[in-house]
């Protein structure tokens, strides 16, 4: 699956539905904006009726090629109460956006969480932002995949809610150039300090390439150093899924290794260029794993998205 259940086991980390990243997409918009959408809680609201108010959810700008965050939004949620949740947003640069707290300049304060549903488009200065329950716009045949891919026609995603992070900015605002690195983390305090509990950028990775007792270990890591730890490893993972000798398989892991997910915005977002919604990321993923012997899983993408902001669906309606 995509980033679903990035703990060990296919488990939440920390087995907490709420620190759950699922999915991260960027992308740009007519009037030379940028759209991030960084989603969270792959069973909302049944996992989690809010965000977790003791979390830092936080989207990272790598705008010089080095694999380290230059600009970072970190988006920190209050206590919910009565059905109700606020969110504030920082937005730091240079040294203090390498840090894993939310520092910075504020650039929304206390705005109101959409938890009913009901999306609330909130603007401030050039930014457009959206963050509350919408439909889960990742589309793949789950059971078939884990039946040796038998494929079953059924969409593990058609009926899933989601809690979604939209920010929509001028592409300025995040970089002079077109060329961006994006990836999304999801920390956690405990006991006075933050230990970062998610943490990814392409799609499916660290289901496919780490063993269960390193996703932890891959979570709280940073791109920056990820080519020296998992370049072996997983040559090794794609000599075996995909029969890949080891200069292929180098090459092939350029395209996720470092786990920022490249986007120049002087072309069409479609993935690895940046990632929009409709993008069949379980099929290239299949397609890498196997050598290019299983090139689809045949699930289309979700018809519900939304052509203006906040671009994800309304969400489905909850079985009690």
């Amino acid at each position: 699956m995509s980033h679903h259940l990035s703990g060990p086991n296919l488990r939440p980390p920390l087995g907490d539905s709420r620190l759950d990243m699922t999915d991260l997409f960027a992308f740009t918009v007519p009037g030379d904006r940028t759209v991030l959408i960084m989603n969270s809680n792959p069973v909302a609201p049944t996992g989690g009726e809010a965000f977790h108010p003791d979390a830092v959810y936080r989207i990272n700008v790598d705008t010089d090629g080095d694999h380290q965050a230059d600009l970072a939004f970190s988006f920190v949620f209050s206590q919910p109460q009565d059905g109700r949740q606020t969110v504030t947003v920082h937005r730091a640069t240079g040294e203090e956006a390498r840090s894993h707290e939310p520092s910075g300049e504020k650039i929304f304060t206390d705005e109101q969480v959409s938890l009913s549903g009901e999306p609330t488009v909130i603007q401030a200065g050039p930014y457009r932002f959206f963050v509350g329950l919408r439909s889960d716009p990742f589309f793949a045949d789950l059971e078939g995949i884990g039946n040796n891919f038998t494929w079953t026609g059924k969409d593990w995603g058609l009926d899933k809610n989601i809690f979604g992070i939209v920010l929509e900015m001028p592409n300025a605002e995040l970089s002079p150039g077109s060329d961006i690195g994006v990836w999304g983390r999801v920390s956690l305090r405990q006991n006075g300090q933050l230990r970062s509990v998610d943490r990814g950028a392409h799609p499916s990775v660290t289901a496919y390439f780490n063993e269960e007792d390193a996703k932890e270990t891959y979570n709280e890591g940073e791109p920056a150093k990820d080519w020296d730890t998992y370049l072996k490893p997983w040559i090794a993972v794609l000599a075996h899924t995909g029969g890949y000798d080891a200069q292929a398989a180098e090459q092939t892991l350029r395209t996720i290794l470092p786990d920022v997910l490249r986007y120049d915005r002087s072309k069409p977002a479609a993935y690895p260029n940046g990632r929009a919604l409709i993008d069949d990321v379980t099929s290239a993923r299949l397609t890498m794993v196997s050598g290019g012997k299983i090139t689809s899983d045949n699930i289309p993408p979700h018809t519900d998205l939304l052509p203006e902001f906040p671009y994800l669906g309304h969400p489905h309606p909850v079985s009690n």
